[in-house]
């Protein structure tokens, strides 16, 4: 049974990898659409495959395009590193360009016998209904007024929002088979009890058509006073506002406000326009920075932190100039908002004959008076998860009907919600239950990669507008969105942010698994037997997913823990049957017939001396270059002394503890460190990688250094290999073993070490402590050969050039195998000038011969005894 320790790990990494993670900008965006892959598409250039994936969630791309608030963009990760992307325009390009009505998904259920009314047809209203038509209802839509699309209808002006589009969108529902019913007014044609009776739900989605004008002032009510709804409403439906005079005041910060002003100046009699606000600059208003920029650009003029003080009227009580006052402040102590004025300092408007409340809006709920709970002035009372009215189980209230939203794409949202809420009401069944409220709303992710901006050059790609002049007095669409150039540049930007990075480095995990969390999680849920167990005797153990982890996650120590735990079942040893030869090799290389242990040359014969520093080989090292080995320990005794220095040929047990043979690992391991006590060692001197790593954790009376370490910070190099490089025709790469990533000295010695030789080296991205494996670890050479032959190929495709220097056995046979020329440090520190005739391969060519170098390389030790 894996330990609590291990069991806690695998939750952490359930708890915390970001693999799963949604991006910021499909989380944020209520409807979920997949921005992240519809860009990827648009940079790909594939409009055709890009709008196919915006109508899978939204039916209205082209208006959206156009209108959205886009909350996806204010949590793009680009507002870190400069201006985020442009998504709204990127949906209405792929939108203008390759939606064709053809395309259009048609299929609705069976029908089931159920009507559904739908009061109002803004954005709310007419995805519930498309929602509920296509999950088999009969769908009539109530409209209050001549035409559809609430508020984006008359309430979004025509220069942003051409009326034919809309049309043509909301044309969908009639495809569908949706009714509608215009010029209807509920409480006045029929009421809302006698709707209710009559049809099986009602989805109310009556939007803030109820606009709201400041009445603490006197002469509210005046002649050229408009609320922004009622402003709108009429340049909406008429292209002009009849009432509208020369010179208009708009009041309010906001995107409403904002819209205001342009429209106005589109008025036929307009010549001027006004906006004042209580905010003090352009920074702190609510309103859009891209709206702002617009009205300034079509030459409204802004008051900051200025309220009306009073509104000035004719004898014909028309409005005939205002008096500001100065905003002081517009929250108390506690944050709250309550605006203090200066009476004092104050601006006379005296030209203004219209003014634009744009400070809020209702929605009117009189129709429901009796019927329906509601909140003063505001939205209709109902469950925050179902939309379900407090008051009648047959309703349900949408976007601003339900409180639940502010922008279309929120409204659409809530639509969605209520229409799943009535089909689960009109089967009877539970309206909660395996639901989860972020599938139709804003969400938090875990998901935030770190990211270095400074090496990213890149800048938002701006639509095109047409010019000032041809604005003048009429509603043309003025944003002409991006032509096919712009919007390839603009999706380039896209970060297309994940967290997979361990997924993108380690070729195991990808045959696996989408991501750590979901393999551990299915560890968790479903126990080690139920998971393929390949997982585990694939993984090298060279942590470079933990390395490209932002959280640091180890996922290593899990599968060593798997391996452990099968081999305990297997009565202790490793059960996958390509790995039983390396147990054989295991056995034989810990056997007294290809060991030794070789003291300092004693100065006292009859008297047991101890040994300060030990020289331990490995295994590889020993079966490849016992000529090697041998002249390193001559080096050593020349430059430590010979009594000082002796050798130890004795397994580490490092391939059991890949293999999860734990106790054979430390029965194997205790009998080396049990010769090294017994020598007296103070200092195990390595050459191997994996010995180093071994001993420096379980040697508990000896410090432990890599031979390359000592030459620099003591020995220096043996006096005959200084400079031996000079003039050599080769340049070589550095492979850096995974097992010591993290010890910089070693990678800074054996850099040191080629400078003191003279050999020519070239560094290679992927080394250090960034390193890769070159496939050995974790003995996957032996349990996986084709996933082997992957890891290294993939290695070799890091080099630059083709003669390879490393200073680990096992790595250095793997370099070879993958088709480059590889020596060993060894090779060159104890050899003549290597050059590129030289170039052949070196590894043994059968276990015969590598057993007879173990044996040799003993024989040479023992020939150091005196």
């Amino acid at each position: 049974m894996l330990k609590q320790e291990i069991l806690d790990n695998m939750q952490k990494i359930v708890d915390t990898c970001m693999g799963e993670e949604t991006p910021a900008c499909v989380a944020t965006c209520p409807m979920h659409t997949n921005v992240k892959e519809y860009i990827r598409l648009i940079r790909e250039g594939k409009g055709e495959e890009a709008i196919r994936v915006i109508r899978d969630k939204l039916f209205l791309p082209r208006t959206l395009g156009r209108i959205c608030a886009h909350p996806c963009e204010g949590k793009c990760k680009w507002n870190e590193g400069g201006d985020p992307m442009s998504i709204r325009a990127l949906k209405r390009y792929a939108a203008d360009n390759f939606d064709c009505e053809d395309d259009w998904d048609l299929h609705i259920e069976p029908a089931n016998g159920k009507h559904v009314a739908v009061i109002g047809s803004g954005p709310s209203g007419l995805q519930a209904a498309l929602d509920l038509r296509r999950g088999g209802c009969d769908v009539t839509v109530y409209e209050k007024l001549p035409v559809r699309g609430g508020m984006m209808r008359v309430g979004i002006p025509e220069y942003r929002l051409p009326r034919d589009i809309l049309e043509s969108e909301i044309s969908y529902l009639d495809k569908l088979g949706v009714k509608f019913r215009l010029n209807f007014e509920v409480g006045r044609d029929k009421g809302l009890q006698e709707m209710i009776d009559e049809h099986d739900a009602v989805v109310l989605s009556v939007g803030k058509h109820q606009g709201r004008v400041d009445r603490s002032l006197e002469h509210w009510d005046a002649e050229g006073v408009y609320s922004a709804a009622d402003f709108q409403r009429e340049a909406a439906l008429h292209r002009d506002v009849a009432g509208a005079g020369k010179v208009a005041l708009v009041v309010g910060g906001g995107d409403v406000a904002m819209d205001c002003t342009r429209t106005a100046l589109r008025c036929s009699k307009m010549e001027k326009v006004y906006d004042i606000c209580l905010e003090n600059s352009f920074e702190t208003m609510p309103a859009s920075a891209h709206e702002i920029a617009g009205d300034l650009e079509e030459g409204v003029k802004f008051y900051h932190a200025q309220a009306i003080k009073t509104i000035h009227v004719d004898e014909n009580n028309r409005v005939c100039g205002v008096t500001l006052r100065k905003c002081v402040s517009m929250f108390d102590d506690q944050h709250r908002f309550s605006p203090t004025y200066d009476d004092n300092d104050t601006i006379e408007l005296s030209d203004v004959d219209t003014i634009i409340f744009a400070i809020g809006q209702a929605v009117e709920g009189d129709f429901a008076h009796g019927i329906l709970e509601q909140r003063p002035n505001t939205n209709f009372v109902c469950d925050h998860e179902t939309l379900q009215s407090s008051m009648n189980e047959k309703v349900f209230c949408t976007g601003e009907a339900a409180g639940e939203a502010v922008m279309v794409i929120q409204s659409m949202a809530t639509g969605r919600r209520a229409a799943q809420s009535v089909l689960r009401f009109l089967k009877g069944e539970s309206l909660t239950e395996g639901r989860d409220i972020k599938d139709t709303w804003t969400y938090e992710t875990k998901l935030d990669m770190p990211t270095n901006w400074e090496e990213i050059e890149a800048y938002c790609v701006h639509t095109r507008t047409i010019p000032l002049e041809e604005r003048e007095k009429n509603f043309k669409e003025v944003d002409l969105g991006y032509t096919r150039e712009q919007a390839e540049k603009e999706a380039e930007r896209c970060r297309q942010c994940e967290c997979k990075l361990c997924m993108k480095e380690c070729i195991m995990l990808k045959d696996f698994t989408e991501c750590p969390k979901t393999l551990f999680r299915e560890y968790l849920e479903k126990g080690i037997d139920a998971v393929d167990s390949k997982v585990a005797y694939s993984c090298n153990e060279c942590s470079q997913c933990t390395l490209q982890c932002p959280h640091s996650l180890d996922l290593r120590s899990n599968f060593q823990a798997i391996k452990s735990e099968f081999a305990q079942r297997n009565g202790g040893t490793v059960p996958v049957e390509n790995l039983l030869p390396s147990e054989a090799n295991q056995v034989k290389e810990c056997d007294d017939e290809y060991c030794t242990a070789v003291p300092g040359v004693s100065t006292a014969p009859a008297k047991k001396q101890k040994t300060k520093y030990v020289f331990v080989p490995g295994c590889s090292v020993s079966a490849y270059t016992p000529e090697g080995v041998e002249a390193v320990l001559h080096h050593l005794r020349d430059a430590l002394g010979e009594e000082n220095v002796g050798a130890m040929l004795q397994c580490c047990g490092k391939v059991s503890l890949f293999m999860g043979e734990e106790e054979k690992f430390h029965e194997r391991n205790k009998k080396a460190i049990d010769i090294l006590d017994d020598m007296g060692a103070e200092v195990i001197i390595t050459v191997c990688p994996s010995c180093y790593k071994i001993f420096k954790e379980t040697a508990k009376n000896q410090k432990v250094i890599a031979y390359w370490d000592l030459m620099r910070m003591l020995i220096g190099v043996p006096e005959a290999s200084k400079g031996i490089g000079e003039g050599s025709d080769i340049i070589f790469n550095i492979h850096d073993s995974c097992v010591t990533r993290d010890e910089t000295s070693h990678h800074e010695s054996v850099r040191w070490v080629l400078d003191q030789l003279g050999y020519q080296w070239e560094e290679i991205e992927k080394n250090g402590q960034n390193t890769r494996c070159c496939g050995v670890g974790g003995m996957v050479c032996s349990s996986d050969p084709a996933l082997y032959e992957r890891v290294y190929t993939r290695r070799m495709n890091d080099f630059s050039q083709d003669n390879i220097v490393t200073y680990c056995g096992s790595c250095r046979g793997t370099m070879e195998t993958g088709g480059k020329d590889a020596v060993h440090m060894l090779d060159l520190i104890f050899g003549k000038q290597y050059t590129k005739d030289q170039a052949k391969k070196r590894s043994n060519k059968s276990d015969e011969e590598m057993w007879a170098k173990r044996l040799e390389s003993k024989k040479r030790f023992d020939s150091c005894r005196k």
